[in-house]
């Protein structure tokens, strides 16, 4: 048994795994490579046997199904209770879990139980002679933080979205393992003996509160703040996100101001992105918001005021009123399809 094994607990929704489960296992090959160790994958609910050949394309070495109908819908107590035995059967040196509504609530729940270091938000993972070093953004975002683990494995760590490359998967993957460049993944299943009794939470039913894409998923976020002046205005952003084939996210202002839901925040207090397009719109850049933006990979910023703090982190910058700017755009964008 290999002391430095990798895990990634991969997430799933409606049979597919979740981008962020993928970079976590893109994530995971590059510590497994350099620590010579193995990296499995561990995904819970029931009927997973779909999920089997798409993760053996991934190219890991494991793929551990735990089965039982009470895993279909998450709750930390079944999750906890079917994977502590595994986890003392296989003892894995690090597990590697998404930045995800569901992560961000197993992962130090798991880690305390095992009483083991846990380390959130992990932007980057540097490895030198099998010394392990974590970075993660602090106070806002203004600096990075550089932790070490030490004592009792696993390790739990929470990535940050978007911070790793996603795995190979699907064509490219199947390529690869025909020119014999890695051997299908070993596939273990175990049906768990859990029972309603040790769950002290179910759940009943789940209403969706935002349509399409979510937030940490999404390739292009248009985000509106106080500058909106109003919810209806919101409905300018929708018109530039459908263009642009996006979503529309809000500062904490916006949010607190009833004119978008709590689940379209972004900041510290609310969602952490990392979108490859995102449009500030009327966003004077607190802390508090950039913490949850600062590393996206392009920053655009539409504001009145050429002081906003937000034009510090933005990589292109427009000076004027955002009510004729963003009109402009979406005209452009449709005149140019």
């Amino acid at each position: 048994m290999n002391n430095n094994d990798i895990w990634v607990i991969a997430e799933h929704k409606a049979n597919i795994i979740t981008a962020g489960a993928l970079e976590a296992i893109g994530a995971g090959k590059l510590i497994s490579k350099q620590l010579n160790g193995g990296l499995s994958v561990v995904i819970l609910g029931d009927e997973l046997s779909v999920f089997s050949k798409s993760l053996s394309n991934t190219m890991v070495d494991n793929i551990y199904l735990l089965e039982n109908p009470l895993l279909v819908q998450y709750t930390s107590d079944a999750y906890i209770s079917c994977l502590i035995p595994l986890i003392k059967q296989h003892r894995p040196s690090v597990i590697l879990i998404p930045s995800t509504c569901l992560g961000r609530d197993l992962a130090p729940k798991l880690a305390a139980v095992l009483k083991t270091a846990y380390v959130s938000d992990i932007s980057r993972i540097e490895i030198d002679n099998n010394n392990i070093t974590f970075t993660r953004p602090v106070y806002g975002g203004r600096l990075l933080s550089a932790v070490v683990c030490r004592g009792e494995k696993p390790w739990v760590l929470i990535l940050r979205p978007r911070a790793f490359e996603k795995a190979a998967s699907g064509a490219v993957a199947t390529d690869l393992h025909a020119y014999g460049v890695s051997k299908a993944a070993n596939i273990e299943k175990y049906s768990t003996n859990l029972l309603s009794s040790s769950i002290r939470a179910i759940i009943k039913g789940v209403e969706q509160t935002q349509k399409g894409m979510g937030l940490t998923e999404a390739d292009i976020i248009i985000a509106g703040g106080r500058g909106m002046k109003d919810a209806e205005n919101f409905k300018m952003l929708e018109d530039l996100a459908s263009v642009l084939g996006g979503v529309v996210g809000a500062s904490g202002a916006a949010v607190d101001a009833g004119w978008m839901p709590h689940s379209a925040q972004v900041g510290q207090t609310g969602k952490v992105v990392s979108p490859k397009l995102y449009i500030a719109c009327g966003i004077s850049g607190a802390p508090q918001h950039l913490a949850g933006m600062s590393t996206s990979k392009c920053i655009v910023a539409i504001n009145k005021d050429p002081y906003a703090p937000i034009f510090q982190v933005a990589d292109y910058g427009i000076v004027g009123d955002l009510f004729e700017v963003v009109p402009m755009v979406i005209e452009e964008l449709k005149k140019n399809g």
